[in-house]
């Protein structure tokens, strides 16, 4: 069982800035690509940004693209989401997700097995 732990969420102001870290507890977490989703109230679970296994390929929403960075420690089973910028309908809920590594695409939560439990993210205006 791959348990996956976020933390870094919090309350902001427009414009300012947030790191959110994606714990992971098992060893195999450098074989697998990553991705962070988010989930506003009312609203369905959107794909936020993914990244491959070594780090060497990313991908954004459009929505975040230039604002948001995905990046991971594989040595330290650690996955990151730097939130600069920050506007009020960035507010959510954050989750971090493993893929489940059958060649699907990063962008579907469909495609995703394991889950955090989330970390919320309220930016005021």
């Amino acid at each position: 069982q791959v348990q996956l732990l976020e933390s870094g969420g919090g309350l902001v102001q427009t414009g300012e800035s947030l790191r959110l870290s994606c714990a992971a507890s098992r060893g195999t977490f450098s074989r697998y690509a990553m991705g962070w989703f988010r989930q506003a109230p009312g609203k369905e679970r959107e794909f936020v940004a993914a990244i491959g296994e070594s780090g060497d390929s990313t991908f954004y929403a459009s929505s975040v693209k230039g604002r948001f960075t995905i990046s991971r420690d594989n040595g330290q089973n650690t996955l990151y989401l730097q939130m600069s910028s920050l506007k009020p309908e960035d507010t959510a809920v954050y989750y971090c997700a493993r893929h489940e590594g059958t060649g699907g695409t990063l962008l579907d939560h469909r495609q995703y097995d394991y889950w955090g439990q989330g970390t919320h993210v309220t930016v005021s205006s």
